[in-house]
């Protein structure tokens, strides 16, 4: 199993009397999309700026690609990654002058420069937008640059604070597919969003509340412990289904009888029940089937009302 690309052990960060993160563990695997969520006020931006090398920990350590945060904090800069809610582009700039600016100060120039942002700019779809002042930019626009200038520099870590906050539903789903894309490519993505279902984007997620760890797993366990599990409706009568009970029940299905029609319920759809369910609906002419995935709203609001903690 190859080393954490981020691990934070007993972090803490007390102002004063206020304590605003307590104790927090973070593991994070190379290459994953890991979200980390919590109310306002919880300690993901003061965690964050920890993490990055901008705030000094009261107490814990921080190891990020090797090296240590709390040292050496600007060795850490050159391997990172930035954007948050409101993107980090100068107004009254062109997008290609934020482009040579931010370039410039990683190092980036000439031939090089040319080659990368070309290429990035083909990806993210910002030719047109190239030489429009930033501040005229439309919102789903202005992200993908701001994503765009924040991987110029081929980071390996890179963090998203509430990215798509202020997008619409289309272009936050286009938005995902790049994030998607970096971590395709190796780059480890973390990010926070108040959007809980775009938690289902990600390999895991961390919740804390009051500066404390309360979760620590893979989205679909978290559905697990803190939900009433998945319903699948399948639209046939009961009797027409009675040859399947017995497979379905021993594959973890609950099973009843429902207005003609029988509910299903598990607690986690792993690959084993999915074939279970196809195999045995397809021995009895594959009636349709409505799967009602557990909110990951609800599981958060669980989570914080105290169920299935860490």
């Amino acid at each position: 199993m190859s080393e954490p690309i981020i691990a934070a052990r007993g972090l803490s960060k007390r102002f004063g009397d206020f304590t605003a993160v307590d104790r927090l563990d973070l593991t994070v695997v190379p290459g994953s999309i890991f979200a980390f969520l919590g109310a306002n006020g919880s300690g993901k931006s003061t965690t964050i700026r920890m993490l990055i090398g901008l705030l000094t920990p009261t107490a814990g350590s921080i190891v990020l690609d090797g090296v240590d945060v709390i040292r050496t904090p600007r060795r850490v800069r050159d391997r990172i990654g930035y954007m948050g809610q409101k993107v980090s582009l100068y107004q009254g700039l062109t997008l290609r002058e934020n482009v040579e600016f931010y370039a410039g100060l990683c190092g980036l120039r000439g031939a090089a420069l040319e080659r990368r942002w070309g290429a990035l700019r083909a990806r993210f779809a910002l030719e047109a937008a190239e030489g429009e002042q930033t501040d005229s930019l439309p919102a789903g626009v202005r992200q993908r640059a701001g994503l765009a200038v924040a991987t110029l520099h081929q980071p390996r870590v890179l963090f998203l604070d509430e990215p798509t906050a202020g997008v619409d539903v289309h272009n936050r789903a286009l938005f995902w597919d790049l994030i998607q894309e970096e971590a395709a490519t190796g780059v480890t993505v973390f990010v926070t969003t108040h959007f809980l279902e775009e938690v289902d984007y990600c390999d895991w997620a961390c919740v804390i509340d009051a500066g404390r760890l309360i979760a620590d797993a893979a989205p679909e366990e978290l559905r697990r412990r803190c939900s009433d599990g998945y319903r699948i409706h399948v639209a046939a009568a009961p009797a027409a289904l009675a040859g399947a009970e017995p497979a379905l029940r021993a594959a973890g299905f609950a099973w009843r009888p429902l207005d003609g029609a029988v509910e299903l319920a598990i607690d986690a759809l792993a690959p084993p029940a999915l074939l279970a369910l196809d195999t045995a609906l397809a021995a009895h002419g594959a009636p349709a089937v409505r799967v009602v995935q557990p909110a990951m709203a609800d599981v958060f609001r669980r989570l914080l009302a105290g169920e299935g903690r860490a």
